[in-house]
């Protein structure tokens, strides 16, 4: 049985740091790999999907993975709820890689883990026994390709381990365990240079095209343009894989399958300033269906209305001068998970030689527990 300070942790994190609803919280299991790393996102309201230009872009979109060609390491470590006496041996550890291979594309590795410290084992009649740490991690391998010039595709495996508490803690001891495993796959999509006529004449580019598959006989598409060229579109699913099994095979929990879809727009570029405007839309997918049906049932409830309460929207800005300076800024609206509010914070850039060293700060709102959740976060590009 999980002891009372794990139960309240993950409440807290589900209700004060998740972007989900409670009705989703009952139903996913590991919600620890929705923490989004890096001080940069999060000092941006966290909507970077179609940015994640850094270390952490394995996590974020491994679509826009597909276009960094420098070597990048990114890290983060935090404290999550550091002014709260009771869970102050709660931390967060993010590694992340990847590296471009000419011809080839990117490979990355990412490594998520986060401690919740040294819990008491109790028996059935809550005497202590002993003490033990609990952990959950997830090791992921990614790949990226641009399929053109302004299109990059991405997708991760990640392998999954959440040890909570050993084997028997509880009253059946024989078939107690609080530690499951589990592998799920990220897909990402990155796309330059929003083109809005084309997207609004892709219904009918559709069917022309079915037209000449099926008649033979090649009628032209349209090619009505309206392109932004500093406009990129980047899409996210998250998490997609087989439930995860604590106590037995009747006891399961769906994977936290999340999308996140989202704009960046660069308003101003020049050799001393760069202006870039981002924004998020965050939606779980989780419910007892197939994991194939989510994308679609996930957006409703019991009664088929459409859940907007259950939907996150992220908003941020960022502005960098001569290369070295960020400041940046961003809100959240999450009605469900009552954050609601804005963020804040800085970087310095510094180059060394080929090496760039990237240093975050970020303060995040994280609802009723704490006002801020602050973070710091290192970057490295060679």
């Amino acid at each position: 049985m999980i002891n009372k300070k794990i139960t309240m942790l993950l409440i807290i994190m589900a209700t004060l740091i998740l972007p989900f609803t409670l009705s989703a919280v009952s139903e996913a299991g590991t919600i620890f790999l929705l923490i989004q790393p890096g001080s940069k996102p999060g000092a941006m309201g966290d909507a970077f999907v179609a940015q994640a230009d850094d270390g952490f872009a394995g996590y974020w979109n491994t679509g826009a993975e597909a276009f960094n060609r420098k070597t990048q390491l990114g890290w983060m470590h935090s404290n999550w709820f550091g002014d709260v006496k009771e869970i102050d041996d709660i931390y967060l550890e993010y590694v992340g890689f990847n590296k471009y291979y000419e011809g080839i594309g990117n490979f990355g590795l990412n490594i998520d883990y986060l401690t919740y410290g040294s819990q008491d084992r109790t028996d059935e009649n809550g005497n202590v026994i002993d003490s033990f740490s609990s952990y959950e991690m997830a090791i992921a391998a990614n790949y990226a390709f641009q399929t053109s010039p302004k299109t990059g595709v991405g997708v991760a495996f990640k392998y999954i381990i959440s040890d909570l508490s050993p084997e028997g803690t509880g009253a059946t001891e024989q078939t107690s365990k609080g530690k499951g495993m589990s592998f799920a796959f990220d897909f990402g999509v990155k796309h330059k240079g929003v083109n809005f006529g084309q997207i609004l004449v892709s219904p009918y580019n559709g069917v022309i095209s079915l037209y000449n598959l099926v008649a033979g006989t090649p009628v032209e598409h349209s090619k009505f343009s309206i392109p932004v060229d500093n406009l990129d579109f980047g899409l996210n699913i998250q998490n997609i894989g087989p439930d995860i099994t604590y106590i037995n095979d009747d006891q399961k929990d769906p994977l936290p399958m999340n999308m996140v879809l989202g704009f960046s727009f660069k308003a101003l570029e020049s050799k001393m300033s760069l202006f870039t405007i981002n924004a998020d839309i965050n939606k779980l997918l989780a419910n007892n269906d197939p994991v194939y049906k989510r994308i679609i049932t996930a957006w409703t409830d019991d009664s088929k209305q459409y859940e907007i309460d259950s939907t996150i929207f992220n908003v941020g800005a960022e502005y960098t001068y001569l290369h070295l300076l960020s400041l940046r800024t961003g809100y959240v609206y999450d009605k469900a998970g009552s954050i609601e509010g804005a963020s804040f914070g800085a970087g310095i850039q510094y180059k060394i030689r080929n090496y760039m060293l990237k240093i975050d700060f970020a303060m995040q709102p994280a609802g009723d527990l704490t006002d801020y959740n602050k973070t710091f976060s290192l970057a490295l590009e060679f």
